[in-house]
């Protein structure tokens, strides 16, 4: 079983993502216009955080899978999902 990643501070996520993945890149640019705070963890560049991507969507690499900090996480979730998660 993969190893659970840590978990992001109080009012921020951690976000699976790839530098070519469009989705990603809207969703970045959403959450730093409302001053959500982010860590990007491209799974290309770190091949190892590719295996909890797969173990959270299905055995599927999709990105972005966004972890919050209650140790939850969702896949492409729109901005409105991810402040109603953080407010949570």
């Amino acid at each position: 079983m993969t190893a659970r990643p840590a978990l992001p501070d109080h009012g921020t996520v951690t976000m699976y993502s790839t530098a070519w993945c469009g989705y990603c890149r809207r969703l970045r640019t959403q959450l730093g216009s409302v001053g959500i705070g982010y860590t990007v963890i491209d799974i290309e560049e770190q091949p190892e955080t590719a295996e909890y991507v797969e173990q959270v969507n299905g055995g599927n690499r999709t990105v972005p899978t966004v972890v919050y900090p209650d140790g939850s996480a969702a896949t492409n979730p729109s901005l409105a999902d991810v402040q109603a998660a953080l407010a949570r």
